[in-house]
């Protein structure tokens, strides 16, 4: 049995004294608690979980719309645990998009404010983006396992952002990629960071240079994946997942805070790698602007296509 969401107060409790609030629209501030525009929420009481999905009507890529409401829904998750009117143990997000987990930035916001010479637009969005990636990094300073289900590709922040989860399980057939040097960027928003500490620096590197596209396979192999499923099968081999270690729960989340205690990652290196993103971004050239637009619109093209189909 799920619940939509549950009346849970929102507070800043919970937050972490790294977290800084971004500015909500003003249609999130006389809101329920976990009901959003942009994300669907259901709590599962059976298996401690909190399912949210994203649900986006236009293009899937993290829009200032989207991460205000990303970090509302931090904001309700940590109430909801602070006050234990909810006991969520696991966190799991997902797409509803056909084919797509996340596209990631929102390039033709990217290159308006490049145009511009908007250095500090730039580094405002990319600011939003790892702080919400670092509070999920840290399970929100809560004694949750965070879960992230691919069942379609992830590009670009769409990767970046599952690299900031505890488990990553995603369908055999999907595909993830870090394209921003094609157009003569990089991925500014915590590949670098999390690569690093995950492949060594050398191997984060020939990563992202390369551009290309890698299977849920080959991060399998690599480690990024933790588990596959068939296509179709995600969301039940998340529950096969849950149901098979829930007993484990209390040392899986000591392995992990034991993990970013050995390795750290500061939220300032990650704001200090999106003032070089910044700094690059400001560098493109109009011919660079071009191929962004190209991409763009490829993936538009695509994702017409799936909607179609």
């Amino acid at each position: 049995m799920t619940v939509e969401y549950s009346p849970v107060m929102s507070s800043s409790r919970g937050q972490g004294h790294h977290h800084r609030a971004i500015e909500l629209p003003a249609s999130l501030l006389t809101r329920q608690p976990f009901a959003f525009a942009d994300l669907e929420v259901a709590f599962d009481p059976e298996l401690d979980t909190l399912w949210t999905y994203m649900r986006q009507k236009v293009r899937p890529s993290f829009n200032p719309g989207l991460l205000a409401e990303f970090n509302q829904w931090q904001n309700d998750i940590a109430e909801a645990c602070s006050s234990e009117m909810m006991p969520i143990r696991y966190l799991v997000l997902g797409s509803r998009f056909p084919g797509v987990f996340s596209l990631g930035g929102d390039l033709d916001l990217f290159a308006e404010h490049i145009r511009r010479g908007d250095r500090q637009a730039l580094v405002r969005y990319g600011r939003a983006c790892v702080r919400i990636l670092h509070r999920n990094m840290l399970s929100l300073d809560h004694s949750i396992i965070t879960i992230g289900l691919v069942e379609g590709d992830a590009l670009g922040g769409g990767f970046e952002a599952l690299l900031s989860f505890n488990v990553v399980i995603a369908e055999r057939g999907t595909n993830f990629g870090l394209p921003e040097t094609n157009f003569g960027l990089f991925p500014g928003m915590g590949a670098h960071c999390f690569l690093s500490r995950r492949l060594g620096s050398a191997r984060a590197e020939q990563m992202i240079l390369s551009g290309r596209t890698y299977s849920a396979e080959e991060l399998y192999d690599l480690g990024i994946v933790h588990a596959l499923a068939d296509p179709g099968k995600g969301r039940a081999e998340v529950e096969h997942y849950i149901r098979q270690n829930r007993r484990r729960h209390s040392g899986h989340c000591a392995i992990y805070e034991a993990s970013r205690s050995v390795n750290p990652l500061a939220l300032a290196e990650l704001e200090a790698v999106v003032d070089l993103w910044a700094d690059a971004a400001l560098r493109l050239s109009e011919f660079d602007l071009k191929l962004m637009r190209r991409l763009v619109g490829a993936q538009t093209r695509l994702l017409t296509k799936a909607a179609a189909i």
